[in-house]
């Protein structure tokens, strides 16, 4: 078979640190691919903005090109590893266009774009594979697209983001604080210069978008995805939680409610006993809760040049599969189409923690203010202050209650006068 089929042309869009090792492995593995495949995966060209650059691996000179545009025609495969949504968006639609199967690691594209994509490449008879666009080596897209198509998900909640798991870990388990952590982050590389899109929960925004798109059938744009980051998670309250028999952790959730589905990023704690609370350092999970299937866990490195390049090349040799058993490709269904609710209509556990006057009443004027929303409490710790300080720390862990409700307690304690301040409040999840 395979010397009876022409070789397929590939056009490799970027190549930094994915994009360099995807070309290694691409020139390195050339026979054993053709076997798996059945025909020789050809690199036509290197398409990137600086051609003197230092790559993190060796390419032939004479692939490299500053004309992204001029590889795309005849190639059977277009692999887009460049970032950013300017000009891959538009490249990957000449792709598209031109005939060309694509695949992506670019989750702020595909979590802005992706079923637009999707439906061109659908009306072209292509494919978009976009499995390294979130959790790098973690095969978890196409379990979502496909294994899991004929189950009802009611559920995913995962790590995503690295950098912000490996910042938790190093001030849960090194006792640092935040900043400490990130300087860490950044010196070993898992942070970037501007930490940014990590540390405020854009990065897991938009790959908490493309799980719960996948994982629902239906459209999820990822501005209705609620984001809180990191920034303010003190190394306090990640000992508290600890000593409460739990772990924090920023987790992407997407979850069934009564009228659609909520999909949130944000703080979280998770009981230690939780297969997430031990995800440590810079590795992801995803958590997969179904109907049929239970529970399941998606665990691996979720960064990395050659982690990532893993999941390329597993694309690749799906794409390379389908060209020589010909048909259309298959798109991703959103049938279910769901309506993405606000945060407010998430229900759940929450950990308030508040600093109050140490004085006779306040905790039966605090518990007033939760009865009055209908908000069962739990527990509540106190923590006796010292000498010379006025004030004591509360801690109140709710049963279920609505996001809205809660917001209103809240709303209503800051006001109360024998609290000083709302120190912290944080969802509970995985009990």
């Amino acid at each position: 078979m395979q010397s009876e089929y022409r070789p397929i042309r590939v056009a490799l869009l970027g190549a930094g640190s994915v994009g360099a090792q995807v070309a290694r492995l691409l020139i390195e593995n050339r026979e054993e691919l053709a076997k798996r495949v059945g025909a020789e995966l050809q690199l036509v060209g290197v398409a990137v903005r600086d051609t003197k650059a230092k790559r993190g691996a060796e390419i032939p000179q004479d692939l490299i090109t500053s004309d992204a545009e001029s590889i795309l025609t005849g190639a059977d495969i277009v692999i887009e590893l460049m970032g950013g949504i300017d000009p891959a968006y538009d490249l990957i639609k000449k792709a598209l266009n031109s005939g060309a199967d694509v695949i992506t690691a670019n989750k702020a594209l595909i979590a802005a774009k992706g079923n637009e994509l999707i439906d061109l490449a659908q009306q072209l008879g292509a494919q978009l594979y976009y499995e390294a666009a979130v959790g790098g080596a973690i095969p978890i897209i196409r379990p979502l697209r496909e294994s899991l198509a004929g189950d009802k998900i009611n559920r995913v909640m995962g790590i995503v983001n690295g950098t912000t798991n490996y910042i938790l870990d190093q001030m849960d388990s090194k006792n640092v604080d935040f900043q400490s952590a990130l300087k860490e982050a950044q010196v070993l590389g898992y942070a970037e210069a501007d930490p940014t899109a990590d540390i405020e929960g854009f990065d897991a925004a938009s790959k908490a978008a493309i799980l719960a798109s996948l994982a629902f059938h239906s459209d999820v744009p990822v501005e209705k995805v609620h984001r809180e980051g990191i920034t303010s998670i003190t190394s306090a309250q990640i000992q508290t939680a600890r000593q409460a028999g739990y772990a924090l952790k920023l987790l992407a959730i997407g979850e069934r409610v009564d009228q659609g589905l909520v999909v949130r990023v944000h703080p979280t704690l998770i009981p230690l006993n939780h297969p997430l609370a031990a995800v440590r350092g810079a590795y992801n999970a995803v958590f997969v809760e179904a109907e049929s299937a239970g529970r399941l866990m998606f665990y691996g490195a979720g960064a990395g040049g050659k982690q990532t390049a893993s999941a390329v090349l597993g694309d690749l040799v799906s794409a390379a599969k389908r060209h020589l058993a010909g048909g259309p490709g298959l798109a991703s269904s959103t049938h279910a189409n769901l309506n993405v609710l606000p945060v407010q209509s998430t229900r759940t556990r929450f950990q308030i923690t508040l600093r109050v006057s140490d004085q006779p009443g306040v905790l039966a004027s605090i518990a007033g203010e939760f009865a009055a929303q209908n908000i069962s409490v739990e527990t509540v710790a106190q923590s006796v202050p010292g000498d010379g300080e006025p004030a004591a720390v509360l801690t109140i862990m709710t049963h279920i209650a609505s996001e809205g409700d809660l917001e209103k307690v809240v709303e209503s304690i800051s006001k109360n006068k024998a609290v000083v301040s709302v120190e912290s409040v944080l969802r509970v999840e995985g009990i």
